[in-house]
């Protein structure tokens, strides 16, 4: 059973080795991250030069469950909007909000505006 929903920031953390991947790291195999996120990971590999071969095999490292995206998550994240967009999330985030409210678990991120706002999860900041 998961314990923890990873937001892309998390995972990229934990790839890169930077500040917080140690407690992505305590909880990777016990987390879980929506198809969106991956593909954001995996966006912003080849952003800063993998190859898609390269990004997908990384992402891997990660070890945690991705999940499909279903219609209730997707109209969950359209229902975030009005409250997360002025504070400038983006799909991708109110997706991993979404997956996180629907299983009652927190979710880990860097990005602090997150904990700023009262989303109906626990937002757990890595750094």
């Amino acid at each position: 059973m998961a314990e923890a929903v990873l937001d892309a920031s998390a995972a990229l953390a934990f790839l890169r080795n930077e500040p917080g991947a140690e407690v992505v790291a305590a909880i990777a195999s016990r987390a879980i991250m929506s198809c969106a996120n991956a593909a954001e990971v995996i966006g912003k590999l080849i952003a800063r030069g993998a190859t898609a071969e390269d990004a997908a095999r990384a992402l891997d490292l990660v070890p945690c469950v991705i999940v499909g995206i279903d219609v209730e998550m997707g109209l969950a994240a359209g229902r975030l909007a009005s409250r997360t967009i002025p504070r400038g999330l983006s799909l991708g985030d109110r997706l991993c909000i979404a997956l996180a409210q629907r299983e009652g678990l927190p979710v880990l991120t860097t990005d602090r505006p997150w904990a700023e706002l009262d989303l109906g999860v626990d937002v757990r900041l890595i750094r």
